[in-house]
Parts: structure tokens; sequence; C-alpha cells
């Protein structure tokens, strides 16, 4: 069905757009002529305005285009203020210098959310405000439907507080188009996204990584512990999984023959959403021959310290209500010590998954039926983790979770493996990578017979990961970092829906 008018104001708006086409005007021309971006035309005046010993100095002609945020109609001047990315600039038109049918034109047919086009040299106002003294002005998109109004009003405690049409948080998320439209700060989180990743690509690459890019569409997934989306190849009646994760790709090209690679894309993983969790997100991982899981501790403090410092100007950030210093050397501790140390178990004193359950129970810990030694350590664990505020590395982890690491020298039933943690949330995963082939089919034999198909921990035989492996992997570590999260922790967003541009939300009853 064709798109009606809901409301009295957008029936206004479709109105003035049968205005503009009657006048033969194009409420939606192809070409702009925009010299200027709002920011570069204040620029040009400032500089002309300090060279210049007259009170009123001249600029050349400058060309602006950007949306009506502001507008104000005082007899025969017509204020707007628009807004392009990199600012916003006042509009000064006079009906003498834009002439009588044009002023008429503004009255009647444009509004606040228009996207407008408008020349003239810059000047400053009798209030003092740098503005376009416009001579030409033109409809670059009609706005049909109004934009969410915010406003803003002074706490008590002389903070600000933003309130409005747009107070339902999913509605924003919902329409993101809109709440970048309305909300500066929004606009600077992603900017603050895009800033993470390429200081990101800049550190690994300084370290002498290559960043590469594998397949989305997998004929078996595997390197992490999650259910795949699954789709179908029709040429080749082919079922695919979408990834959920890069890490048996990279560790190919290792046998290949490159020492580091590393690789920024979507992961998509069939499990509930939360605070921290979304379908599809943002993974890196890295991985670098020769090196073993301190080394890979090592790397990775540097790599978050150094993006935070490009980033946000300081390696001391604030989330939640936590001051975070992220400058190394960072806490390491082993997950039996933390766990001892937080909760008084030793889980190594109760071999067996009943056992371990028995006393989990004892301590009101969730405990789900048939669960087996190495999960339950891992709930064990987290049931802490909010607790680990300051950077923390939490070192090696049972064998039974982690099929890919090798094992430590001082107990066979745990593995090199950290996760480290950042104001009490995952951030990254990491392994000394386990290199045998024999040992690693081995592994996926054994996970099968831990964990059923429909268990998140059940990984699938590879047998062309296990061929390269043959050919001959060298030793080498291996991390994953949730840069989403990493995100939130420089932006202070305690939702992963603030700093994805476009979340995945349930259907919308109507």
């Amino acid at each position: 069905m064709p798109w009606e008018p809901s409301n009295n104001v957008e029936r206004d708006r479709m109105d003035k757009l049968q205005f503009l086409l009657d006048h033969n005007i194009d409420p939606y021309p192809k070409r702009v002529e925009r010299t200027h971006s709002v920011q570069q035309a204040i620029d040009l005046f400032e500089v002309a305005e300090a060279d210049s010993s007259d009170e009123e100095p001249q600029t050349e002609t400058v060309t602006v285009a950007g949306r009506i945020v502001r507008q104000n109609l005082k007899g025969k001047v017509y204020f707007a203020h628009i807004a392009d990315e990199t600012g916003r600039v006042q509009l000064f038109v006079r009906i003498n210098s834009v002439g009588e049918e044009t002023f008429e034109i503004i009255k009647d047919a444009f509004d606040m959310g228009d996207f407008v086009q408008a020349s003239g040299p810059m000047m400053r106002t009798r209030a003092g405000e740098i503005s376009v003294n416009v001579q030409e002005i033109k409809m670059l998109a009609k706005s049909l439907s109004p934009l969410p109004v915010i406003k803003e009003r002074v706490l008590e405690d002389g903070t600000s507080e933003r309130y409005g049409e747009f107070s339902d948080v999913e509605e924003r998320y919902r329409q993101r188009y809109a709440d970048l439209a309305v909300n500066p700060d929004v606009r600077e989180v992603f900017r603050t996204r895009a800033r993470t990743i390429r200081a990101i690509q800049n550190f690994l690459d300084s370290e002498g990584f290559l960043e590469v890019e594998t397949p989305i569409l997998q004929p078996i997934y595997g390197g992490a512990a999650a259910r795949p989306f699954t789709t179908h190849h029709n040429q080749l009646k082919q079922d695919l999984f979408l990834r959920i994760s890069f890490e048996l790709y990279l560790k190919r090209l290792l046998v290949g023959g490159f020492d580091g690679v590393y690789e920024i894309g979507r992961d998509f993983r069939n499990e509930g959403v939360s605070f921290k969790h979304n379908p599809e997100f943002t993974m890196l991982e890295y991985y670098w021959a020769y090196r073993d899981y301190n080394d890979m501790m090592d790397l990775t403090e540097r790599l978050v310290a150094d993006v935070a410092q490009r980033v946000m100007g300081s390696t001391t950030v604030a989330f939640n209500g936590n001051v975070v210093n992220l400058n190394p050397p960072w806490r390491r501790i082993t997950m039996r010590d933390l766990i001892k140390q937080e909760l008084e178990i030793d889980y190594m004193e109760y071999p067996t998954a009943d056992s371990l359950a028995a006393v989990m129970k004892d301590e009101r810990l969730p405990v789900k039926p048939d669960t087996p030694w190495g999960k339950l350590v891992e709930e064990l664990l987290g049931a802490v983790e909010n607790r680990l505020i300051q950077p923390t590395f939490v070192m090696d982890y049972p064998v039974d979770i982690s099929p890919f690491a090798k094992r430590t020298d001082s107990d066979p039933t745990h593995v090199e493996r950290f996760e480290f943690y950042i104001s009490g949330m995952e951030m990254g995963n990491a392994f000394t990578e386990l290199n045998n082939p024999l040992q690693q089919e081995e592994r996926f034999l054994e996970m099968g017979r831990l964990y059923s198909e429909e268990d998140d921990d059940a990984a699938p035989i590879d047998e062309d990961y296990l061929r390269a492996m043959r050919y001959g992997m060298p030793p080498c570590g291996g991390v994953g970092i949730g840069v989403d999260r990493l995100v939130m922790l420089f932006t202070d967003r305690t939702s992963i829906r603030e700093v994805l541009l476009f979340p995945h939300l349930r259907v919308k009853d109507e």
C-alpha cells in the first residue's frame, strides 16, 4: 500500500510538497553545488575577520548545505540554522536579497528537518553570530515526517538532561536514523567506534601483523562454543553456516607461512540477547606464530592501552561508575585461585560433575541438570566476573571447555587459556594454540562424547582443518576480543545496543 500521512503535520507537509511541485520546483533535485562544509565556511570567515581591519570583512561566496534544525520568520527576514556533520551555521535571508517569490516559497514550504542549500558571503549579524548572508537558497530534500522533538533541562546538580518524544530507548534503536539526526552524543559514539577500529588496525599493523579476510559462509562452523545460524546455497545444494569465529581459518594461514594475521569482522551466534550479547557482533582475532599465551597477554594489554590512548587521549577510562586504569601490567591470576579467593571453593577438590554440583547447590549457586564438570567450573567463574573491575587476566581453564589449547605443564586437566575482564565484563579469550593434529582430533572426539549436538559447546570435527594441521602448524598464540564491548568501555555505554548502529530487536507488535 502507498504511504499515507498519519497526522495533520504530515498532511500539511504533503501539501507543501505539492506546493513546490505546482511552482515547478523539484523538492528532490539531482545535483548539489556545495562548495564548503559548515565548519569550512565558518573558518573562512574567521580568517577573513582576523586579517581585515574592516568592521564588516568580505568573504567569497560560499555554498553550504544541511538540515534545517531551527527557523524563525521575522517580517521580511528569515533566520534558520542548518547542520551538517561538521557543525551548524545560521542562514540570514532577507526578502531584498532573494526576491519576493523565493521568500514566499520559504514562508510557505520550508520546515524543520528539510535539507536546503544556501549561497552567499559570510557575515556576522548585529547579535554577533557568524552567518551566511543568503543570496540564493533552494530545497534539496523535503522532510515529510517531522523528526522527534528533543528537549533539554538543567538539573539541580548543574547537569543537563535530554527528554522528549524519543524517551523510549527501544524506539531509538528501531529508528536509529532519527536517533542520530537528533542526538549528537549518539553520533559521537559511532565516531569513537570508527576511531577504535582504526586504532586497532594501526597498532597491529605496526607490530607486523597482516590484516586478512576469511569466509563468513562456512561448510563447518567452529572455533567457539556457540550455536550457528544456518543457510542453504541453492545452486550448490549445500547447507552452510554463518561463522561463529574466524579462528580455524586464521590458523590455516599460519600453516601457509604467515607469522602474524588478524581480522576484524562480523560473527553470528544463534544465542540469547542481553546487555552484552547481540546475534551479530564485531570481533577482533589475531594469531601470532612462535608465541604462547604469556606473549599474547603482553601484546593484548599493550594493544588495549595503546588504542585507549589513541581514541580517548588517556589510558584511564570511566565506565559504569568505576575508574579503570588500562596501563600495563594487568593483574594475572589462575581461574582456580580466583574462585578460591572469591567463593572459597577449590573446584579441584570436587573432581566429578556430581560432587561439584552438590557443593554449588550448598552455596545456592544455580546448577543445570547434567552439566559437565568443566561447564560447572565456568559457571563458578561467571558468579565472580562482575567483581573484576580493573583489567584482569584469568588464566588456566579446564581442558573440556577449551578444545584448541595446549595443556599446562603443571596440570593435565587444565590448558593454557586466558580470558580478560574489565569492569566486570569478559572482553576477550585466548590460548596457547594446540598444534598437534593427533591431539586436536582426539579433543574433537572428546567434545563429542561430553556434549550432545544441541549443546553450545559441541564442536564438529573439521577434517580440512585437521588436514591443514598435519602439514605442520607452528607453535602460536591466538586472541579474540569483542570490539563492541571495547567500544562500550570507551563510551561508557552499559548496553551493547548503544554501540551497534542497528541492533537486532524483536518484531514490534503493530
